[in-house]
């Protein structure tokens, strides 16, 4: 294993490196430096949680000169707020002791704020793919002196349908830059972006993304309810020693409020929540708190599993069996960062048996079985989702409840609704209404027919 001043940095990144307290460069930024630093195209594949911002910021920043010119030179995009200020943070780390001016750029705060921040000028710049755009197209941000292009967790900007909003961006960029892609998957949409927009990139591959992390140790329950599930996690968050940082993974927004609310209960201010429908700063504030220790549990939906570097979790949780096996590897990436030992525990209900299945398929790997505890309660109560739906046999259609009657959309037609199509043309209506001629031209029409009248 080689060190870091092994790898030709300049003085001052050496010396935030050391500052950092690091001294091994993990594979992917081993391998990435030289092939970065060269100028060529670059797609990087690597698990989450191996030091994946360093491996491209590092190269970049190596050869970064001192400029004063206004407009950015490096671009990076990556697909949630919460890693535009990560990102930044860690840049600025690496960054310490050179004179580099890095501005974070996202949704959901003022634009003109971020107007008036862009015009001081800036070296870096680091935008969801919305926002960033947005600044474009207002000429409030000028993207001609793009030098390198940055695109981190590409495939998730990819699932979060980002893909025009990227098309967009690279129509306004110029030309003749270094395209630079990390991935913690390979998938089809990658690969359709890869060729379309890359020039004979060169791919570096340190992990398949299905292989489980070393220093990771994975167990799983068959709990039979949402509820029982909260028993059982409940039961063993007690254990506040090992248990001590722990984030919880569940599937959609509705079950992080409901999971939050139960936990609240037993936890109190030991809990805190994040998902998309809280605001900006809640979020920040929750992660903020979780990462400090003030919170000893966070309950996070999957938006936010990827590329937050949260220090020192004891344990990830999930709460729900991911239904796309590759989501489970960015869970649990969680944990075990930075060669230490992390800890997963994995609940599933019997329809999640299949999902569990496929998780171990793509890693070859038989997560071990734990007994189901005696002291926890089996809750008979269920989620609305959970609840058996009793249809008729013969009558599949019926309504089950007076309310799910028609509404008020389900109107008696109105009187103009209710015209007969005669078809043909509605020229006898007409003639009726306004006694005009049948013919064009027949002006003497209307005075024949009254004679005939008298």
């Amino acid at each position: 294993m080689i060190k870091f001043e092994e790898l030709n940095l300049s003085k001052q990144l050496q010396y935030a490196i050391d500052d950092l307290g690091f001294e091994h460069p993990t594979p992917i930024q081993e391998k990435a430096f030289n092939v970065v630093r060269s100028g060529r195209d670059v797609v990087g594949i690597a698990q989450t949680g191996t030091g994946k911002t360093f491996a491209y910021m590092m190269p970049i920043l190596r050869d970064l000169k001192f400029s004063k010119q206004l407009n950015p030179r490096v671009l990076v995009l990556v697909p949630t707020r919460e890693l535009v200020l990560q990102v930044v943070e860690e840049i600025e780390k690496l960054s310490k002791y050179i004179n580099i001016r890095v501005l974070g750029v996202y949704g959901g705060t003022n634009i003109n704020t971020q107007k008036t921040a862009v015009a001081q000028g800036t070296d870096i710049i680091v935008a969801t793919p919305g926002r960033l755009y947005d600044l474009a197209i207002s000429r409030a941000l000028q993207l001609k002196s793009i030098q390198k292009l940055v695109i981190d967790e590409v495939d998730v900007m990819l699932d979060l349908g980002f893909r025009f909003q990227l098309l967009n961006i690279f129509d306004v960029l110029p030309t003749r830059r270094q395209n630079i892609m990390f991935s913690a998957t390979m998938t089809d949409d990658v690969e359709a972006l890869i060729t379309d927009f890359f020039k004979s990139p060169e791919k570096i591959a340190i992990a398949v993304s299905g292989t489980p992390l070393h220093n990771i140790a994975q167990q799983c329950y068959d709990v039979p309810n949402f509820y029982t599930k909260v028993n059982l996690l409940a039961n063993l968050l007690q254990d506040k020693e090992t248990f001590h940082k722990v984030l919880v993974f569940v599937s959609n927004k509705k079950s992080a409020d409901r999971l939050f609310e139960a936990l609240e209960e037993v936890y109190g201010s030991e809990t805190c929540v994040i998902h998309s429908n809280k605001t900006q700063n809640y979020r920040v504030r929750s992660i903020r708190q979780f990462d400090e220790g003030e919170n000893r549990i966070l309950v996070a939906t999957d938006v936010m599993a990827r590329g937050l570097d949260l220090e020192e979790i004891s344990h990830v949780v999930n709460f729900d069996t991911p239904n796309f096996p590759e989501n489970y590897m960015h869970r649990i990436g969680r944990t075990g960062r930075a060669e230490h030992e992390g800890k997963t525990i994995l609940f599933s209900t019997e329809k999640e048996q299949e999902y569990k299945t496929a998780i171990e398929n793509l890693m070859n790997y038989e997560i071990p079985k734990m007994e189901f505890p005696d002291d926890v309660t089996i809750s008979e109560q269920l989620t609305p989702d959970e609840r058996p739906k009793h249809i008729e046999r013969d009558n599949p259609h019926k309504r089950l409840k007076d309310e799910d009657a028609p509404g008020p959309a389900f109107h008696e037609k109105s009187d103009k609704n209710k015209k007969e199509n005669l078809g043909g043309s509605y020229r006898r209506e007409i003639a009726k209404k306004y006694k005009k001629p049948k013919t064009r031209g027949d002006k003497t029409y209307n005075q024949r027919n009254k004679k005939k009248r008298k």
